[in-house]
């Protein structure tokens, strides 16, 4: 059965453009790779973060979330420490509450897009 999740994930703040690209698609095609699907992905920038971490003070934030199986989780984690731009991460399961929260969180940030 596959469960929800959601991981952000921080990348250190030494990155090109196009070397942030690469990580965000390297997770999302583990992701899919194993039999998971992604369901949203919001690239949240550089952000100023609240104590250094490895003597940086900022970092790029990006937001995945995605269906899984529970033992994906543990490989998609031994990966994030593997990967040396990333400095920072977090991965939950959603609960059904927070899965509503989550669909009416994006919806409100579509609306918002499609007013500009």
């Amino acid at each position: 059965m596959l469960n929800q999740y959601e991981t952000v994930f921080i990348a250190t703040p030494v990155l090109s453009e196009a070397q942030f690209k690469e990580v965000i698609n390297k997770f999302g095609e583990m992701v899919s790779s194993n039999g998971g699907e992604i369901i949203h992905q919001e690239d949240w920038g550089l952000k100023k973060l609240a104590y250094p971490i490895q003597k940086k003070s900022t970092g790029f934030y990006h937001l995945l979330e995605f269906k899984a199986e529970p033992t994906f989780i543990e490989k998609l984690e031994i990966e994030y420490r593997r990967d040396e731009r990333i400095i920072r991460f977090l991965t939950f399961r959603l609960d059904k509450h927070a899965v509503e929260y989550s669909e009416k969180r994006r919806n409100k940030v579509k609306a918002k897009a499609e007013e500009k």
